[in-house]
């Protein structure tokens, strides 16, 4: 958030820290290979994609290793794992079968963490150890037909029995993953809530633990869907439900805590998930394209090759390196890391669609057929960029949390100036960073000051850019102030600018860790951070130009809005044929 005032943390960046101890990473080796070994030899995704389902031997078998209770405490039956521990697992999940993958993550991610993290211990001791054990299933059930991005406007209602013992749950729950082979889920629900000092009542969103035994409970077919076949996902009906009072999850009234606490706790391992996939379909591509022979040359040695192959790489690099600054950022303690969650999310979805998308095309007709293996990755990939937050509500939301937090920083100031003797230090600490600005003079620290020297010129290049940043963003909440959540193709472009600004940070830090400590790839790694940073300083510059009060921008804007308000208003396409009917 600090990006959003032209700043950054450097202790939350760099240097790029292993966040696991010597006794943790024995742990998690000892882990890792019994995982990927059963993923290769025992479980096969496409018998998976193909029965739409997780294969019954599969589920045994993730049983018997602990997979169902991760990171949940060893008192209640789990391996107690940490966020980078749990990231590196997941990751080889996502290389093997995605279908699995969502099984598992909609299980313990978000199924049940919500008992994790705001049960009560009486709680936590009745139903974590059956669900560590994965002898139950958990689900996560918060969208409904008329409510997707929108939490607040959930229809589920529960309303307090007359002698105050339950709630009576009605209401319905749409594509929810699990839903139909769960024993257990986390559901919310608008509840009335009355306010003590003025006595009105509302409805206010409020968790609650429900179980499929409770009488009223039922769920709906599989859905049939695109992607992530083996993923159960169906819909969840509640018919006066009565559900008892001990199973309200944290306060009465605080759903929508819960359920933002939940997803963004649980986002982080997605982009770990997904530098998993880009793994398995970049070396795909690598086998074919080491391998297929073209006009007399194998075809990795053509130009246009090489650079899919390039930027693949560089697209996984990017997704690994903030997936693993984040965890290693969660394990050290950091409680402020929702925005970065979000980011890894929108970056790790679209570089794994990118990626993936790229290897079919190296691959070329082979890529194409079920054999390869990657028509069936890439359908399972399209849900990425939508569940758990679309990229499209996260982008708005990296936006306007950082607006938020920089626009705190200009109240202060303002509320300073109203008692200029009694805050000189901040007027004076404001008034050199503004004067610093008007000379041309950086206000904040180089990224120079923290990286390997051989980075330093990158570094310097990529520094001006967040000053930069920081200025446009204040001029935007000077303009528009609170109108500026309404500035969508603004907040937009912002966030991809933010985007860009915090994978170079991450990308530069781990690539000086490799290079300080003689890491064989750091060669590699240091052309890795030069292609990036520069192509993205180009891209960084062009959507700060954006934000702007440029005629040119803005009329395309204007323009833009139009094109879709004509062409939703015209029910369909306006242009004639150019055939002329």
């Amino acid at each position: 958030m600090n990006l959003f005032r032209g700043q950054i943390k450097p202790d939350e960046v760099f240097p790029f820290k292993d966040a696991l101890t010597k006794d943790q990473m024995q742990t998690l080796q000892a882990l890792v290979d019994p995982v990927e070994a059963f993923f290769r030899e025992k479980n096969d995704a496409a018998k998976n994609d193909l029965m739409e389902k997780v294969d019954d031997e599969t589920m045994k078998g993730l049983r018997e290793m602990g997979a169902f209770g991760l990171q949940v405490p060893e008192k209640y039956g789990g391996l107690a794992l940490t966020n980078s521990q749990y990231a590196r697992l997941v990751e080889v999940v996502g290389q093997f079968d995605l279908g699995v993958g969502i099984c598992l993550g909609a299980h313990q991610s978000i199924g049940f963490k919500g008992i994790k993290l705001f049960g009560t211990e009486e709680q936590k001791q009745k139903y974590l150890p059956s669900l560590a054990a994965g002898e139950k299933l958990a689900a996560f059930c918060l969208t409904e037909p008329t409510s997707g991005s929108d939490a607040s406007s959930i229809r589920t209602r529960a309303i307090p029995s007359e002698d105050g013992k339950h709630y009576i749950l009605t209401g319905g729950k749409t594509w929810i993953s699990n839903a139909g082979i769960a024993d257990v889920f986390t559901v919310f629900a608008q509840t009335p809530i009355k306010d003590k000092s003025t006595g009105i009542t509302k409805d206010k969103v409020t968790a609650f633990i429900v179980e499929r035994s409770m009488k009223g409970v039922t769920s709906g077919p599989p859905e049939k869907k695109m992607g992530i076949k083996a993923s159960n996902t169906a819909e969840l009906h509640f018919d006066e439900v009565k559900v008892p009072r001990e199973n309200l999850l944290g306060e009465e009234g605080g759903g929508f805590k819960v359920a933002m606490n939940i997803l963004n706790n649980g986002r982080f391992g997605m982009a770990a998930v997904l530098a998993g996939t880009m793994r398995g379909s970049i070396q795909k591509a690598v086998e074919h394209a080491s391998t297929r022979t073209q006009f007399g040359r194998r075809i990795d040695t053509f130009g246009a090759v090489q650079e899919k192959i390039a930027r693949m790489t560089i697209a996984h690099y990017v997704t690994e390196s903030i997936a693993y600054m984040l965890s290693s950022n969660m394990d050290k303690g950091v409680k402020e890391y929702q925005v970065e969650a979000a980011i890894s999310k929108i970056y790790g979805s679209e570089a794994a669609w990118y990626v993936t998308d790229e290897a079919i095309q190296v691959l070329g007709g082979m890529g194409y057929m079920r054999e390869a293996g990657l028509e069936r990755v890439l359908r399972d990939l399209r849900i990425f960029r939508i569940f758990e937050g679309t990229n499209d509500i996260l982008r708005l939301f990296v936006a306007l949390t950082g607006i938020q937090y920089a626009g705190s920083h200009l109240k202060e100031v303002q509320k300073a100036f109203q008692s200029p003797t009694a805050n000189l230090g901040l007027i004076f600490e404001e008034g050199t960073r503004q004067a610093r600005r008007f000379v041309g003079i950086s206000s904040g620290p180089s990224l120079s000051e923290f990286v390997h020297p051989s980075l330093a010129d990158l570094a310097n290049t990529v520094s001006p850019f967040i000053e930069s940043f920081g200025i446009e963003v204040e001029n935007m909440l000077i303009k528009h102030g609170k109108a500026v959540v309404d500035e969508q193709f603004q907040l937009n472009r912002l966030a991809n600018a933010a985007i860009e600004l915090y994978a170079m940070a991450a990308i530069l830090s781990r690539a000086s860790r490799s290079i300080e400590l003689g890491h064989a790839s750091a060669k590699h790694e240091e052309k890795i951070c030069y292609v990036y940073c520069t192509e993205s300083c180009e891209r960084v510059k062009w959507l700060l130009s954006s934000l702007r009060s440029d005629k040119g921008h803005r009329k395309r804007f204007e323009y833009m809005s139009t094109i879709s308000k004509e062409v939703v208003g015209n029910g369909g396409l306006i242009q004639q044929h150019p055939l002329g009917f």
